[in-house]
């Protein structure tokens, strides 16, 4: 039980002596930049920056999203789609602060296949209707010349039970990182169909950010622009760097041999969001692609104001200075 003066001391604590929270889709720490997170934790990056960080973990975009409306965190590392889509149903309060893992490094793999064509009439194992890797799938269908309309989508939920169901012949084909792609044993039997540069040459989109809502910017703006500023570093260190990329993620994924770490260290050299991963000319060029999709297709276009915010990335590159780097900040 806490004695009286321990509950005055309770109440007269700031709310920001809490943790800030930060809502992740990732059950372990995932084979991709997108690591980036959870080792800015592990290595003390979110330490030497002044905030508590604490991570809870759900399963895909929309429960980040229900979490982050509902309280359960501050920040949340969602889809661009699913933040455009609460935009057009009337909300209004959330907005993209940062992105650490803009484009992930995806490649179409498949089993018992040699040419995308071959994929017409076969089933295609994706996370969900409307999930990040199903939209980006579909255009890179398209690209290689295969009608989405023929091939049969088949929704399994998380990359490595995709992997399984791959492996298992349940599905003839998916997306997956080359992260996943290198940690599946039976990775030889597999074929890739689209590598990581042709996917992203027929998708070059923005597939997720770090969203928060404008109460936490008003109430916790100096965390977010800590969180921001970790990441930011973090991801400058991973970039100079890889084998501090590798080093770092062997505490974090002991089950990943140091070879494939090693690879995909090499593999994510240009992949880091040196400065902070938000580029209007590239939201703009994600934005027009998702319009000419069918779910958004005719609807009104919100402005970018409306669901991004670049003042805390300004601020913190304000303070850290500009990095040379393939995610140039652009206005």
């Amino acid at each position: 039980m806490f004695t009286a003066g321990a509950v005055a001391i309770l109440l007269a604590m700031p709310a920001s002596a809490a943790p800030f929270r930060v809502i992740v889709t990732d059950m372990e720490t995932p084979l991709v930049p997108n690591s980036v997170m959870e080792l800015a934790e592990r290595e003390g990056y979110f330490d030497r920056a002044g905030v508590e960080v604490e991570f809870v973990r759900v399963q895909q975009t929309p429960l980040a999203i229900a979490a982050l409306r509902s309280g359960e965190g501050e920040m949340a590392n969602v889809g661009v789609e699913a933040l455009l889509q609460l935009r057009l149903q009337g909300v209004s309060d959330i907005r993209a602060v940062t992105s650490p893992n803009k484009a992930l490094p995806y490649m179409i793999v498949a089993s018992g296949l040699n040419t995308v064509p071959e994929l017409a009439g076969k089933a295609f194992g994706i996370g969900r209707i409307g999930s990040v890797d199903h939209l980006l799938s579909v255009r890179v269908l398209a690209a290689n010349g295969v009608n989405p309309a023929t091939v049969e989508l088949v929704p399994l939920g998380q990359p490595n039970v995709r992997a399984q169901a791959l492996v298992a012949g349940r599905i003839a084909a998916t997306t997956m990182s080359i992260g996943t792609f290198l940690s599946i044993p039976e990775a030889d039997r597999l074929s890739v169909l689209v590598g990581v540069e042709d996917f992203y040459a027929a998708a070059p989109v923005v597939s997720k950010v770090n969203a928060v809502t404008t109460a936490v910017l008003e109430q916790r703006g100096e965390e977010v622009e800590a969180v921001i500023e970790a990441l930011t570093l973090a991801a400058r260190d991973f970039a100079a760097d890889p084998s501090a990329w590798v080093a770092a993620m062997e505490k974090a994924r002991p089950d990943v041999s140091h070879e494939t770490l090693v690879k995909l260290g090499q593999a994510f050299a240009q992949s880091w969001s040196v400065n902070g991963g938000l580029e209007k000319a590239e939201l703009d060029s994600t934005v027009d692609w998702l319009w000419e999709t069918e779910d958004f297709a005719g609807k009104p276009r919100p402005a970018m104001e409306s669901w991004v915010d670049f003042g805390p990335e300004d601020a913190v590159l304000s303070r850290i200075g500009v990095a040379e780097g393939q995610d140039r900040p652009s206005r």
